[in-house]
């Protein structure tokens, strides 16, 4: 068993792989001031409430797009596992070709993301991952990374117009009754809801309006909004909340092999 770190901004997703499975998952807020001790005691703690015992894990991996974790977390899993983590980023020698202007700058969420898509269904895939940020990562079957698209985050799209908007209160971010709302609150969440599904469905017609090969790619969600988006977008495809571990996992056996 080896345990995956998926380091984002807001959060931190752990889980513990047994090959490409995910036995289990938590989720942990990502703060930047964690020493290694405290880091290296967490993990031992969400381990002994999941009744693993923390001798059985043989390795780690780490994808992280927050530098100011990574080197604490990397000490805690060396102390954890007392051989060195495998750390996932542009120069990781990986059967992904990342065929974009500067392979260096792309996030190691977005490199475990389509790694996973392709290895998992050898067809071409466009990845949505609803985070922090909605990123929209292509990839082609044969693992030719094409690039993607960056946008605000559903949540940081409501957190900007409340903190810009004096009399409009913070609410829910839950799919509205009705488009045309009759309170506030059911407008803002037809306005923030309903508009980044829209956005969702326009952008991936739009990525798959350019695609350069004649397969029509499949379209996967992952993130924590995933499940939440899939009834109100139809271009998704699949759900697969556990995608950028599987990834990890995935990496993980690629490198040490």
């Amino acid at each position: 068993m080896i345990l995956a770190f998926d380091v984002g901004n807001t959060e931190t997703t752990i889980g513990l792989c047994v090959g490409t499975t995910v036995r289990e998952r938590w989720r942990v807020t990502t703060e930047g001031s964690r020493t290694p001790d405290e880091m290296h005691l967490l993990i031992l703690a969400l381990l002994s409430a999941a009744h693993v015992d923390h001798s059985t894990i043989t390795g780690s991996a780490i994808a992280s797009v927050v530098p100011s974790v990574t080197a604490a977390l990397t000490d805690a899993c060396r102390k954890l596992v007392d051989a060195e983590p495998i750390i996932v980023d542009g120069r990781s020698k990986l059967p992904i070709t990342l065929d974009v202007d500067e392979p260096q700058t792309v996030g190691a969420d977005r490199i475990v993301n389509t790694l996973a898509a392709s290895w998992l269904h050898k067809c071409d895939c466009i990845v949505v991952d609803l985070g922090t940020a909605t990123t929209y990562d292509c990839i082609t079957a044969d693992g030719v990374f094409l690039g993607g698209v960056i946008a605000p985050g559903v949540q940081m799209s409501a957190e900007s117009l409340f903190r810009k908007t004096s009399k409009l209160p913070a609410t829910e971010i839950i799919p509205p009754k009705s488009v045309i709302g009759k309170r506030t609150e059911e407008c803002i969440r037809a306005g923030v809801v309903l508009g980044s599904a829209e956005a969702i469905d326009g952008l991936v017609r739009r990525i798959k309006a350019v695609w350069p090969r004649p397969n029509v790619p499949m379209v996967i969600a992952t993130g924590g909004l995933a499940a939440a988006f899939k009834p109100l977008c139809a271009q998704i495809e699949s759900v697969e909340p556990d995608l950028t571990l599987q990834g990890l996992a995935i990496a993980y056996e690629l490198l040490n092999s």
